[in-house]
């Protein structure tokens, strides 16, 4: 199977109906072997692309990855990034707002984040969580104590919405390109791997009781991510919904639509002019000494 970015894109306006869209698709690969071999060719396409993208200083890039829970994320950040320059690279992760994040609006936390030009930052989970899990539990969005915040629900979304459509394309203006992978799993294959995760002593940290809580949400949790998806996925910020039950297949496909994106952005090493050639000159006779 050839891997289509754009396949796996919401396009600006979609109605999002995730149960029209799989968690599984035909694999990419046919073996184990295989896969390996096609990640590697992937991260290697990577590793060069970044250092160009480092050289040439004149974009940032921002990946940001929202699923549910045993979804992959970690996974897919660690194996698709691993050839990438540390020191051009970072990754944050967002969980539930601090005191001090409170106290602020809902981007403060994250925009403190943002990479700079030359690099790629990457955040797991992200300023989604606050049009997501507050929106399926209220009360977050209550502690938050909004001063005149609206009665209807409604319009404290659509208004967030609009705040994120208006970040992103401030940053897209002012050269961050956003890439927003949402890793789309199903609640059983969810259910096998909390299993793993109690059978595999390894990974019995990775699961708590809240995690089970959690799942009693999953039908709130779609309409959060149905309508959030829809609202903000623009032609320069777009959302991808990725089959997430096969982890291989998943890990290759953001690895692809990485590429895809970075290779567009039409990247070349810094020209080098008379006055850049007459100075390296001089620095290699006065290394010649």
């Amino acid at each position: 199977m050839k891997i289509n970015s754009k396949d796996f894109r919401v396009h600006e306006g979609d109605r999002v109906n995730l149960r029209k869209w799989p968690t599984e698709v035909s694999r990419i690969y046919t073996s184990k072997e295989h896969y390996q071999n096609l990640l590697d060719e992937h991260v290697a396409q990577l590793s060069s692309l970044q250092q160009l993208f480092y050289a040439s200083n004149r974009y940032a890039v921002l990946l940001i990855f929202q699923a549910m829970d045993a979804a992959g994320k970690d996974g897919a950040i660690k194996h698709v990034m691993s050839g990438v320059n540390p020191q051009g690279c970072q990754v944050f992760s967002f969980k539930h707002p601090s005191a001090t994040e409170l106290q602020h609006d809902f981007l403060w936390r994250t925009t403190r984040d943002l990479p700079e030009r030359g690099r790629i930052g990457i955040f797991n989970r992200s300023y989604y969580e606050d049009v997501l899990i507050a929106r399926v539990h209220p009360e977050i969005l209550r502690s938050e104590g909004l001063p005149d915040a609206p009665t209807d629900e409604g319009s404290i979304w659509h208004g967030r919405y609009r705040s994120i459509a208006a970040l992103e394309k401030h940053l897209y203006d002012n050269g961050t390109r956003i890439i927003k992978f949402f890793l789309h799993l199903s609640k059983e294959e969810q259910r096998k791997r909390f299993l793993e995760r109690i059978d595999e002593p390894d990974k019995n940290w990775k699961l708590s009781s809240a995690d089970i809580a959690e799942r009693e949400f999953w039908k709130d949790y779609m309409q959060a991510y149905e309508e959030c998806l829809g609202a903000t996925s623009t032609s320069q910020s777009p959302w991808y919904v990725v089959p997430a039950d096969d982890k291989p297949n998943a890990r290759l496909i953001v690895s692809q639509i990485v590429l895809h994106t970075l290779e567009g952005l039409k990247l070349s090493y810094p020209k080098t002019d008379a006055k850049r050639r007459h100075e390296l000159l001089s620095i290699r006779e006065e290394l010649a000494k």
